[in-house]
């Protein structure tokens, strides 16, 4: 069935803002205007396609610029936002893009990328639509593998033992067969491939080349004896591959990335210029501004898949601002980015709750991971509310990264116990607050070890 054919007119509604914020409260602590502010922009990209159509190409994305230093959800608040929304999502910095003329990445890579994310995206929705039949398809052939047809003396059509037949089926099903080795067509590993050097600005005409060369030389394959478990994952795959019409599948990516798609612009405030006088590297920061503008704004990407309109694509910019300030983006850039949000710094509170409270919260991560070596792990109170202070406290002494402290915290109040857990299988471990001082004290009193290690 055609993607393109069964895609609404009317998209289904989807969670209100506060469902949004509420989701969102699940994954991150705090920051409770950068949350309103994206949801209120996932929202009007449903509210958008509800208007009448000639007024729906007029309705542009008010792109946000997220403002505050490392660490404190930036990032964190646009991918969760774009799971929401299952929209293709990409995050990029700003950093790594030059101006066109210059040596390093063109601007118009970022919707070639983006297109990629969604076919991606599709493709993997189309696949597991048909993961049934690909399925019944892929057990058909391992067993004509498993038991080949037999020819008749008398010439008629192939016939095979359907007792024997559906008894190796049965079998396969129960897992029986999982070990057994049988003798398949994989792809050839190791397939030469061909570098195309093209002048910047020119990329995507090397990327064609490349693909059409690729197309043209032969798709070797070879024979390989697997086991069975693994042979009915590659017919699977195999089968699914063939079943879902890349077409459509491109069409449709296209149509998502067009009006659903959300780029999160890291850095931004690395392009920010500063000085008119300004040379070497950062001679090309305003070059880089007037470069995105025109996709920002609304443009067609040529792409190898066809063109791509940017007028409905989100944009979300992030930076922390330190050296500059969002009013030294050029004029027409700025314009572009009509909501701004600042977020707040973490407190000691902030990072206790980070520890506790998020489904993903790293107390949790460490726990998950040692209870596979069998042991188990727990943290007191006091000891979430000492490692909060000394994570707080190192922010204060050395460069404030947030949240991100605490990994380092962790992973170095836990690396004695994440050496030696496989010899202590079945143990039970509480971390409590004079453990944590235990192995941690001797560093921060050495102020300078502190700023090394932690």
């Amino acid at each position: 069935m055609s993607l393109a054919t069964t895609r609404p007119t009317r998209v289904t509604a989807p969670m209100t803002p506060r469902e949004i914020v509420s989701e969102l409260d699940r994954w991150i602590v705090g920051q409770p205007a950068a949350k309103r502010a994206v949801a209120i922009a996932l929202r009007n990209r449903w509210r958008r396609q509800q208007v009448p159509e000639e007024l729906r190409d007029e309705i542009v994305p008010k792109n946000i610029i997220l403002i505050g230093p490392t660490g404190v959800g930036k990032t964190e608040i646009s991918r969760r936002l774009a799971r929401i929304a299952d929209a293709p999502f990409l995050k990029v910095e700003a950093s790594k893009f030059t101006e066109v003329g210059y040596v390093g990445r063109d601007v118009e890579s970022i919707v070639r990328d983006l297109l990629e994310v969604g076919i991606s995206l599709v493709r993997t929705e189309a696949q597991g639509a048909v993961a049934a039949r690909a399925r019944e398809a892929a057990e058909e052939r391992l067993l004509d593998l498993l038991l080949p047809p037999r020819l008749p003396a008398s010439g008629d059509a192939p016939t095979s033992s359907t007792e024997s037949r559906e008894t190796l089926r049965r079998m396969l099903r129960e897992g029986q067969l999982a070990k057994r080795q049988v003798e398949i067509e994989v792809p050839a590993g190791g397939r030469a491939s061909m570098e195309i050097l093209t002048p910047p600005g020119m990329e995507e005409v090397g990327v064609n080349l490349k693909e059409m060369f690729s197309n043209i030389l032969p798709k070797k394959t070879q024979r390989r004896e697997v086991p069975i478990s693994e042979a009915i994952e590659i017919l699977e795959r195999d089968e699914a591959a063939r079943l879902v019409d890349m077409d459509d599948v491109v069409r449709e990516a296209i149509w998502r990335v067009e009006q659903s798609g959300i780029v999160f612009l890291d850095e931004i405030d690395k392009i920010a210029g500063r000085n008119a006088q300004t040379i070497g590297p950062d001679v090309s920061r305003e070059g880089v501004q007037r470069d995105l503008l025109p996709i920002v704004e609304g443009a067609s990407v040529q792409t190898k898949h066809g063109p791509v309109r940017t007028d409905h694509v989100l944009f979300i910019a992030s930076g922390a601002f330190h050296s500059a300030k969002p009013s030294d983006l050029i004029p027409e850039f700025q314009g572009r980015f009509p909501i701004r949000v600042e977020l707040e710094a973490l407190t000691r509170e902030d990072l206790i709750r980070i520890l506790t409270e998020p489904r993903n919260a790293l107390t949790r991560q460490y726990t998950a991971l040692l209870e596979t070596e069998g042991l188990q792990l727990a943290f007191s109170p006091d000891s979430i509310e000492e490692i909060a202070r000394i994570a707080a406290l190192i922010n204060e002494r050395t460069e404030n990264i947030g949240a991100r402290r605490l990994h380092t915290v962790l992973e170095k109040l836990l690396e004695e116990l994440l050496f030696d857990a496989p010899d202590k299988r079945g143990a039970a471990v509480t971390i409590d607050a004079a453990e944590v001082r235990r192995r941690l004290d001797p560093i921060l009193e050495d102020e300078d070890l502190a700023r090394f290690i932690l």
